[in-house]
């Protein structure tokens, strides 16, 4: 990289252009209105590999239930997940509560505001320290994600869009051009226009060049040579929903069972028992689901079950107890859980507010 003042024309020229265009098209999202680097941590942890969409209400109840990294660290792990649910890949709010706590008892409570300091900590790599530290802290140190990513190797006109498929070269190679595209006094504002810019123009499909604010720099102009994406997998399974209480949705329970805490698949998350088959007769059939979990797509049978049938009908694979309706919805379920019961209006369709409502105490 140049020395400021004598960097080429054209690194600061996309600086100016990329600016520029954020600076009138950026979404308004939750997480860009609170400098905090906390609530910036948050929002990045769940943005990796969740749709926008998603996130944007998640984030609210979850920062709304825990305001500060000393709440969060001082929750227990199943009011996490239990306010995680419907997120996915809920590792990452395992680690995300474990870091939590330990910086409560080795930081007095505060993340170090250097990427470099940052990635000491248990659960924070390269990505998540970089964007903390540059966009709370201003720090010139380049956020290299998917979608900066496939806006370099369009620019430059490089085959292959993935750390995956790249290698080691085309590592570099990005890492450094993404280094240089950082304003020296904007770096926050620099790195999320280039990753606003992958996520919402330059998409992985039917790119919309002509809005692009870099495109006469642009080699590609379009779609360029990525690996392709593994085929989903597909999976039949089927669950049981077992419930007793009489009419009143307020007074009926649920039969939940947890997952052991030795699988590595959602440990101890709350989901309907497993039926020991997969195939359902029609007339006993309640509902049918499509569920997808990283490369599996399941489709998934729901069967009504009679409190007397259960053990016969269903595989015992944790902890079985039956839960009053109210309490379910700010349990830890699994995605498919909660998204089953919602559909069976034996949950509020947003269940959010309820979690973020609890008062924090233990919910099992």
């Amino acid at each position: 990289m140049g020395k400021e003042g004598k960097e080429p024309e054209k690194i600061v020229r996309l600086r100016r252009q990329l600016l520029a265009w954020y600076e009138e098209n950026r979404r308004d999202l939750p997480w860009r209105r609170d400098p905090d680097p906390y609530a910036i941590w948050v929002s990045e942890v769940m943005l990796q590999q969740t749709r926008v969409a998603v996130v944007i209400e998640r984030y609210q109840a979850f920062m709304g239930r825990f305001p500060t990294l000393v709440a969060l660290a001082l929750a227990t792990e199943q009011d996490v997940l239990a306010a995680w649910s419907g997120l996915g890949y809920y590792r990452r709010a395992r680690m995300l509560h474990k870091t939590a706590q330990f910086v409560a008892n080795h930081c007095q409570g505060n993340l170090p505001n250097r990427a470099a300091e940052l990635r000491q900590l248990p659960g924070i790599g390269d990505y998540t320290a970089a964007a903390v530290a540059s966009i709370a802290h201003g720090e010139r140190v380049a956020v290299v994600d998917g979608n900066v990513e496939r806006v370099l190797c369009r620019l430059q006109g490089w085959d292959a869009g993935s750390r995956k498929g790249g290698g080691a070269a085309l590592r570099k190679k990005i890492a450094s051009l993404a280094a240089e595209l950082v304003d020296p006094h904007r770096a926050g504002d620099s790195n999320q226009a280039l990753m606003e810019l992958g996520a919402t123009l330059c998409s992985p499909r039917n790119p919309q060049c002509v809005a692009c604010p870099i495109r006469v720099d642009c080699t590609t102009q379009g779609e360029h040579k990525m690996p392709e994406r593994p085929a989903m997998m597909s999976r039949e399974i089927a669950h049981a929903l077992v419930v007793r209480g009489g009419e009143e949705v307020s007074k009926r329970e649920v039969l939940l069972e947890q997952r052991p805490a030795s699988l590595t698949v959602m440990p101890g998350m709350w989901e309907l028992p497993a039926l020991k088959k997969s195939a359902v007769p029609e007339d006993e059939l309640q509902m049918t689901v499509r569920h997808a979990i990283m490369q599996v797509n399941y489709y998934v049978r729901i069967r009504t079950v009679f409190e007397d049938d259960v053990e016969a009908l269903t595989v015992v694979g944790g902890e079985r107890r039956w839960v009053a309706l109210g309490e379910a919805a700010g349990m830890a379920l699994t995605g498919l859980a909660r998204k089953v019961l919602a559909r069976a209006h034996l949950l509020p369709t947003v269940t959010l507010d309820v979690i973020a409502s609890l008062d924090g105490g233990d919910i099992l």
